[in-house]
């Protein structure tokens, strides 16, 4: 290994080139300009991990159709997390639509495509929920125009495909809100980061990985990385770090020895989508439309068949069906699990493991799936769907959080999170869902916490 006396030097530092990173660089380039910004990727392009299009639902999370977010309790619809999320997207999307007439964004048109997001249900107890949640969502006003409907006629008009040859004995429902949309998170990203590449102070990094980090005696960041295609080592010293890089934010975080980061662990599940290859069925779907998750499944099991707009072209998927690897990132090492393993985090990964019993259950079911199985799934959404006009894709890779409760327990948590040290000079990113959905009020977050 080749010794480098290369020090680097910049205000901030980003690791990860998704659109968190792209979101926080150009808040911190306007907030303050002139200061040094350097964006490091571990992969030769920026947005090609959790953000590319292929790696992700696309879906703009606001809460119109993910059941998820709106749970029953006693009896009762908690419409909480539902507005939460609603009121951070249509920020975000105001942050993009801003991001457009500024000249960060050069065409926004490519980024977001509306498209009626709609929840469908089948069998009374579905039925009675859905209706239930409506006359709670109705109320509010991010869901005022949505409209609930039992009339096979009306849901037909929506959801065609889905109607087709549909048991007439089968009770279903579905609640429609036009105003959704498809997003490419990864087009976003790149459009940001291609404005952010020709301004004098920002220094955009690709094919270097962060392989440590430590405070230095004057209270700095030391960032000692590789650049994997030419194998040159080099530092970087700086007053601030946001580690943004998916996956691969825990290995980095534990790194940073700072004590908030103490008793977090990840777990790594992949994703499938079944990918319709016939243009004419494509053609005849044109919503995002969410069911629910069958009893005692997890979060992410939530079925979706989705419309999507990926380089002009319009595609349509299915799933997301879950598999189980040990690696954090899709293009990550098999070895992330168990180097993510330390002292302070072994009891709430042995903790999350006993007391989510059902979800390593059901990822063990997942991975055993034949692609027979996984038609006869996508069938209880399209009835007539045929074995020939669908393949197998692989999704992106998630690491959901594992943290201590109050009783020190490992539990899972199934949302994002941010982490900022005491002395607010480094921030990180654990999580998923709804993560890039709502990226501008998550990142206008670590901008309050860290210099406000």
């Amino acid at each position: 290994m080749a010794k480098t006396t290369t020090i680097k030097h910049s205000d901030f530092v980003l690791i990860g080139g998704g659109i968190m990173s792209a979101t926080l660089a150009i808040l911190l380039y306007e907030k303050f300009p002139g200061k040094t910004i350097t964006v490091i990727e571990k992969l030769p392009k920026m947005a090609e991990e959790s953000s590319e299009a292929w790696n992700n639902a696309g879906t703009g999370h606001a809460g119109n159709c993910e059941l998820n977010y709106t749970p029953e309790k006693n009896g009762e619809i908690d419409p909480s997390k539902a507005l939460k999320t609603a009121k951070q997207f249509y920020n975000t999307l105001e942050f993009w639509k801003d991001c457009a007439e500024k000249g960060y964004i050069q065409n926004l048109k490519k980024c977001l495509s509306p498209v009626p997001h709609i929840s469908f249900v089948q069998g009374k107890k579905d039925v009675d929920f859905l209706e239930k949640r409506w006359n709670v969502l109705k109320e509010t006003e991010p869901f005022k125009d949505m409209i609930f409907s039992k009339d096979r006629e009306q849901i037909k008009e929506w959801i065609p495909l889905m109607m087709e040859k549909r048991s007439k004995r089968s009770t279903v429902a579905a609640t429609y809100m036009k105003e959704g949309y498809d997003v490419n998170f990864g087009e976003i990203a790149e459009q940001i980061f291609r404005y952010l590449g020709k301004q004098p102070n920002v220094n955009l990094v690709n094919d270097s990985n962060v392989l440590n980090l430590q405070k230095t005696e004057n209270k700095r960041w030391l960032l000692s990385v590789k650049g994997q295609n030419v194998g040159k080592h080099w530092k970087i010293v700086s007053n601030y770090v946001f580690i943004g890089a998916g996956g691969g934010a825990l290995s980095l975080l534990e790194k940073s020895g700072i004590r908030e980061a103490r008793g977090y662990g990840g777990f790594p599940i992949s994703g499938l989508w079944l990918r319709c290859t016939n243009p004419e069925i494509i053609e005849q779907h044109h919503a995002k439309v969410y069911g629910k998750a069958k009893k005692g499944s997890p979060p992410m099991s939530v079925p979706h068949m989705d419309t999507r707009m990926i380089n002009g072209r319009k595609e349509l998927l299915f799933g997301p069906y879950a598999g189980f690897t040990t690696k954090f990132l899709k293009h990550g090492s098999h070895f992330d699990l168990p180097k993510s393993v330390e002292f302070d985090n072994i009891m709430s990964l042995l903790g999350a493991g006993y007391h989510n019993l059902p979800l390593v259950g059901y990822l063990v079911k997942q991975v055993k799936l034949k692609f027979e199985d996984r038609m006869e799934m996508l069938r209880e959404f399209y009835p007539e769907a045929k074995d020939e006009d669908w393949k197998v894709v692989v999704a992106g890779q998630r690491v959901q959080i594992i943290k201590k409760d109050k009783k020190l327990r490992g539990k899972l948590e199934f949302g994002t999170e941010i982490i900022v040290a005491k002395d607010k000079s480094i921030a990180a990113l654990l999580g998923a869902s709804p993560g890039a959905s709502t990226s501008y009020s998550v990142m206008k977050e670590v901008v309050e916490k860290c210099f406000e």
